[in-house]
């Protein structure tokens, strides 16, 4: 096997030998049920990890990762991740986090046939035909690329909004509150899109609503 891969079991046990010096229970505590208040939906960019950038610690996220962050309502995977957490771990928090410089959304920008990410990618270039006006307008393609990225992070959490399990806890509990950020890889910085549900969802809520009752998943006032 080669260095670089065995090299991974030698940091592991470096970080148990680490962790135990600071506090011998570690573990033992660790393999007790989580309890999560934040459910992160982010990119499958191996420079973009959830955990690291929010500095967060085990236990505190429930993530789920794949390209381009996408939301599919037909994906069992993604569907299956947020009625868990919602449902079960309770969140009270979902993020939707993008990141600049995003492959999957670039790749969502290239006339070009990508096999079998055709599929998963249309969902992005969906979010392009949405709205083509305001993208098309912005003549600097890097500033046209860092803009799709943010609608891109707004429409899936529009998708995670759709889903009946978050329309109903949050009438109950009014939890999860839904959030969309962008990482900027240049700057390390989170940047909050600070998205405007109840706008955004002011004349289609009707179309998407499950419980029959008036609901805006938005951080609270």
């Amino acid at each position: 096997m080669s260095q670089s891969y065995e090299v991974i079991f030698e940091n592991n046990k470096r970080w148990v030998e680490s962790k135990i010096a600071q506090d011998p229970n570690f573990f033992h505590e660790l393999a007790k049920t989580q309890h999560p208040d934040y459910l992160y939906i982010g990119c499958s960019d191996s420079r973009a990890t959830a955990e690291e950038l929010m500095g967060a610690k085990p236990g505190e996220v429930f993530v789920y990762r794949n390209i381009a962050n996408v939301v599919n309502t037909l994906d069992m995977s993604s569907t299956a991740v947020i009625q868990y957490a919602v449902e079960h771990l309770k969140v009270k928090h979902i993020i939707v986090c993008g990141h600049y410089n995003c492959g999957g959304v670039k790749a969502a920008m290239t006339p070009q046939d990508l096999g079998l990410l055709n599929p998963w990618l249309r969902t992005i270039r969906d979010v392009y035909r949405l709205h083509q006006a305001e993208l098309d307008a912005i003549k600097d393609e890097g500033q046209r690329y860092d803009r799709l990225v943010e609608l891109n992070v707004q429409e899936q959490c529009i998708n995670v909004i759709k889903m009946a399990c978050v329309q109903e806890r949050y009438i109950l509990e009014e939890f999860p509150i839904v959030h969309g950020w962008v990482f900027d890889l240049r700057t390390g910085k989170i940047i909050d899109l600070e998205i405007d549900f109840e706008k955004l969802l002011k004349d289609i809520q009707k179309i998407y609503n499950l419980t029959e009752s008036d609901w805006v998943m938005s951080r609270k006032k």
